[in-house]
């Protein structure tokens, strides 16, 4: 795709990283394919091709419009037109650069404005979000149905090993997660404790940063990182072998720490190391398959129906890894049809996008309940949450599936 950026573009970053994206585009289309909400649309701008036509227009002197803004608004970033695209165009990176700067051409209402600043300062700060869940929670038996249904029903904590071993890994708490699910990193606890790898975590550790970078706050974002290299590089330091993300999500967002922090000579080299050492909790099950085997002297009757998130099978490309490691604890997976499209979670995006989102989470049920299992798994939070709003079948995240089965074990 051929250029012609604004001089004062040009001399940023942003938009160096974005000319050389928008090059390797050749307007194929492909990328609608597989588009979720050009399925749902039919439009051209709700497509990623259409998509990168406004941000080069935008980047080339054009101004911004509220349209503009929409558009760019509909995209849920689930990259899975990355996948699809033959000449790898970083969709990902580009859409968030042609927010930013759409963002600052185009004033959003005032409620718009708010929402997303709430979304911001509240979501990301897990003393702030915890209170206001188990509030809401205490309300959801009064609350009409469909309100309710909307705020995850309370889980309480559960019980995570302290033996010590040689082998330590850093776990992710994250935001949201820990006032939702709080099981999902005990769960990956217990597991790794049976492999004699201890999982351990940074008291000063927060939100990855995908939120605020999401919602147009790159700087936040970058400041979130910051925090969490400086909690993590001690540990580090100290032997820890790496990261484990339980969240597809957050693991995406930290993996690309190296490459947003890149420009900050104080934190390039730590970021770049910490990027290369995260990995999703599927990565280092699948690598201990063996030894994960050997725990499993029965073999579980269960049957689940798996929706990989986005995040893990096209921003991280990690595909096949949970299934393997469930299959080998006898556990029936089953993919349903369509399983590469977005389940209209997306972070923020289910609230953002309301009915768009309600339109793709009822499209993947479909489907999902169409397998006959009985019970539903994925890897983010995220996808878990949003899923659960929509049907009473119980949605669960798969390494709570696994530490049951190896729960139930008895001796052969």
């Amino acid at each position: 795709m051929q250029t012609k950026l604004t001089e004062l573009i040009q001399a940023t970053r942003e938009g160096q990283q974005a000319e050389t994206i928008l090059r390797k585009c050749v307007h194929c289309g492909f990328c609608n394919a597989t588009c979720p909400t050009y399925q749902l649309l039919g439009d051209e701008l709700d497509g990623p091709r259409g998509r990168i036509y406004l941000i080069k227009q935008v980047l080339e002197g054009q101004p911004a419009t509220h349209s503009t803004l929409q558009h760019l608004d509909r995209c849920l970033t689930c990259r899975n037109c990355e996948t699809t695209c033959p000449s790898g165009v970083e969709y990902g990176k580009l859409v968030e650069i042609g927010r930013h700067i759409v963002e600052q051409q185009v004033q959003r209402p005032l409620s718009d404005t708010l929402q997303r600043y709430f979304l911001r300062n509240v979501l990301p700060r897990n003393w702030l979000f915890k209170p206001l869940l188990k509030t809401g929670q205490g309300l959801r038996s009064i609350l009409p149905r469909q309100i309710a249904k909307k705020i995850p029903a309370y889980q309480p904590d559960s019980s995570r090993p302290h033996r010590a071993h040689a082998h330590k890994m850093i776990v992710l708490e994250g935001c949201v997660q820990p006032g939702i699910s709080p099981n999902i990193n005990a769960a990956a606890a217990r597991i790794l404790d049976r492999l004699d790898i201890q999982l351990i975590t940074a008291a000063k550790a927060g939100c990855c940063g995908a939120l605020r970078t999401h919602l147009n706050d790159p700087d936040g974002g970058l400041n979130d990182a910051r925090r969490n290299i400086d909690a993590w590089w001690p540990l580090l330091e100290a032997g820890a072998q790496g990261l484990v993300m339980t969240a597809s999500g957050c693991g995406t967002m930290v993996k690309e720490y190296g490459y947003l922090l890149a420009h900050d000579a104080a934190y390039a080299e730590k970021a770049k190391q910490i990027s290369a050492t995260t990995w999703d909790i599927s990565e280092i099950l699948f690598n201990h398959a063996d030894s994960l085997a050997r725990l499993v002297a029965n073999k579980s009757a269960r049957h689940i129906a798996y929706h990989p998130p986005c995040s893990l099978q096209h921003a991280q490309k990690i595909t096949g890894k949970v299934e393997h490691v469930l299959t080998l604890a006898g556990i029936n997976v089953s993919r349903c049809a369509d399983s590469h499209l977005c389940c209209g979670s997306a972070g923020t995006y289910s609230i953002l996008q309301p009915q768009l989102s309600t339109s793709l989470r009822d499209q993947k049920l479909k489907n999902l309940h169409a397998t006959g299992a009985p019970q539903i798994v994925s890897a983010n939070i995220g996808c878990i949450s949003h899923l659960q709003t929509g049907t009473d079948t119980p949605v669960l995240h798969w390494v709570e599936i696994l530490d049951q089965v190896l729960a139930d074990q008895k001796p052969a």
